[in-house]
C-alpha cells in the first residue's frame, strides 16, 4: 500500500512513473490528498475538543472543592456536549480513513524507474540468456510422455482423487522431487538463509499484509468455517513473521527459506500451456524472503537473482532473465525479474521463477518497520523469490535430459537423488 506522505512529496513524480503501468492515477492521487487533508483536519478538530474537555473536567473538580456547585454542573453539562462532538469526529475520522484506504487498495505499487514500458509479457526485457538448448531429434518427448513411460507421475490418478492440477508422483519421481527439495533448502542455506517451517494455513490480516487481499480472494483457497485460507506461497506467513514488527537497524539483512506446497485455484486457466506440469493448482517450492534497509534493497535484489541463476546452472537447465515491463509487473512489485527455462520437447521457454522487490508496499501494509540511530520509525524494504518452484523445473529436467534409454540426472543432484539415471 503506498504511504500518504510520500503520495503528498512526489505525486508528479509518482504519476509519471505509473505511466509504466500504463495506468492514469491522477485522479486517484488527488482524491486521496484531498480526503487526507479533510482527515487532518477533522483530527486537528478532535484534538481541541478532547484537550478542552481534559481542561474542563480539571475545572469542575475544582469548584467541587470551593462548594460551587452550580458552576461545577453548568461545565458537566459542557462536557457532555463535548463528549457527543468528539464521538462525532471520531466517526468522521474513521469515515474519512476508510475512503482513503478504499482507494489505496485499487493502486498497484509505483513501479521502479528501471521498470521497462509495455503491455504484457510479450514486451518483457530479456537481460541475459545462458546455457546450450539440447538438441534432441524428432524423437524428443514432452514431460508427460516421458512421466507415462517411466512411471513416475500419474496424473489421471490425481485428476482421481481431487481433480485436474493435482498429481501423484510416484517411484523414482517422487524421489526426484524429493531430491530437489533438498537441493534447494540446502543452497539456499549455503546462501545465509534460514530455514522456517511455516503454516500453510493463514488468516485474512496475513493474506492482506503481503498484498494477496483484498483483490485476490477468486486465486486463493478459503476455508469459510475459520476463515483461513490455503497459502499461494510460503512468502505469505514468512513476511507475516514481522507483521507489526519494529526491527533494529543490525537486524538486517533478514534471509529466510521454506520449502511448503503451494496451493492456487487458477481460475480461467485452460490451453497447452498447462497441460501435464505447466500449471497446478498443488505443487512443491522453496522460496527465499529477504526484509532489507531501504538503502541497499536492489542490491539484495541482485544477489537474489544470482542465487537462482546459480541453481539453474547446477541442473544444466538454459535459462533466460527477464525484466518484467509495467503491464506485467505484480500487483505489489516495484520490480520483477523473472527466470525462464528452456523446455526442449515442448519448444518454449517455461517460467520457474520471480524474484521481486516490492520495496515499501509490503511493509506499509505489515507495519513492518526499522529504527536507525534513534530515530523514528521507518518502512523497511520486502522482497522474495522462487528458489525454485519445482513443477517446470521438473518438467525441463525430464526433457532437456531424456536419452534414447533414460533421463539423466544432472551430476549436482545425484546425491540427493541416489541415483544417476532414470
Amino acid at each position: 500500500m503506498l504511504e500518504l506522505q510520500r503520495i503528498r512529496e512526489q505525486k508528479d513524480e509518482m504519476i509519471k512513473l505509473f505511466s509504466a503501468r500504463n495506468i492514469n492515477v491522477t485522479e486517484w492521487l488527488n482524491e486521496v490528498i484531498e480526503l487526507d487533508e479533510s482527515r487532518r483536519k477533522i483530527q486537528g478538530k478532535l484534538d481541541d475538543t478532547l484537550a478542552e474537555g481534559n481542561k474542563i473536567a480539571k475545572s469542575i473538580g475544582q469548584l467541587f472543592k470551593e462548594g460551587k456547585q452550580a458552576e461545577a454542573n453548568v461545565l458537566k453539562e459542557k462536557t457532555g456536549e463535548l463528549k457527543e462532538l468528539s464521538k462525532t469526529l471520531k466517526e468522521e475520522e474513521a469515515t474519512t480513513q476508510n475512503k482513503i484506504n478504499e482507494i489505496l487498495y485499487q493502486i498497484p505499487n509505483v513501479p521502479n524507474p528501471t521498470v521497462p514500458q509495455g503491455n504484457s509479457d510479450e514486451d518483457n526485457e530479456v537481460v541475459l540468456t545462458k546455457g546450450a538448448i539440447p538438441d534432441l531429434g524428432e524423437h524428443k518427448l514432452p514431460h508427460w510422455e516421458l512421466a507415462k513411460k517411466y512411471n513416475l507421475i500419474d496424473f489421471e490418478l490425481g485428476v482421481k482423487i481431487s481433480g485436474a492440477g493435482f498429481p501423484v508422483y510416484l517411484g523414482k519421481g517422487a524421489k526426484l522431487q524429493r531430491a530437489l527439495i533438498n537441493f534447494f533448502i540446502d543452497e539456499a542455506e549455503k546462501a545465509g538463509f534460514e530455514e522456517v517451517i511455516p503454516p500453510l494455513l493463514v488468516n485474512e490480516a496475513s493474506g492482506f499484509g503481503t498484498g494477496q487481499l483484498p483483490d485476490k480472494e477468486g486465486q486463493m483457497y478459503h476455508d469459510a468455517t475459520d476463515n483461513l485460507f490455503l497459502i499461494p506461497t510460503s512468502e505469505v506467513p514468512i513476511t507475516n513473521i514481522y507483521r507489526d514488527v519494529i526491527l533494529e537497524k543490525n537486524d538486517f539483512p533478514i534471509k529466510k527459506t521454506a520449502y511448503t506446497p503451494c496451493f492456487r485455484r487458477e481460475a480461467g486457466s485452460y490451453g497447452k500451456d498447462v497441460r501435464g506440469l505447466n500449471r497446478l493448482h498443488q505443487f512443491d517450492k522453496v522460496e527465499i524472503v529477504q526484509i532489507a534497509h531501504p538503502d541497499n534493497s536492489y542490491q539484495r535484489l541482485d544477489e537474489m537473482v544470482e542465487h537462482v541463476k546459480s541453481l539453474l546452472e547446477k541442473l544444466e537447465l538454459p535459462y533466460r532473465v527477464l525484466r518484467l515491463c509495467g503491464g506485467d509487473l505484480g500487483f505489489t512489485s516495484a520490480l520483477t525479474f523473472d527466470l525462464e527455462v528452456y523446455s526442449a520437447a515442448q519448444e518454449m521457454w517455461l517460467e520457474v521463477s520471480s524474484v521481486s522487490n516490492f520495496e515499501t508496499f509490503q511493509a506499509n501494509r505489515l507495519k513492518l518497520r526499522f529504527k536507525e540511530d534513534g530515530g523514528k520509525p521507518q518502512l523497511a524494504h520486502t522482497l522474495n523469490g522462487s528458489a525454485l518452484a519445482l513443477p517446470r523445473i521438473v518438467a525441463a529436467l525430464l526433457e532437456n535430459h531424456q536419452t534414447a534409454d533414460g533421463i539423466n540426472i544432472p551430476e549436482a543432484l545425484r546425491p540427493y537423488t541416489k541415483f544417476d539415471k532414470i
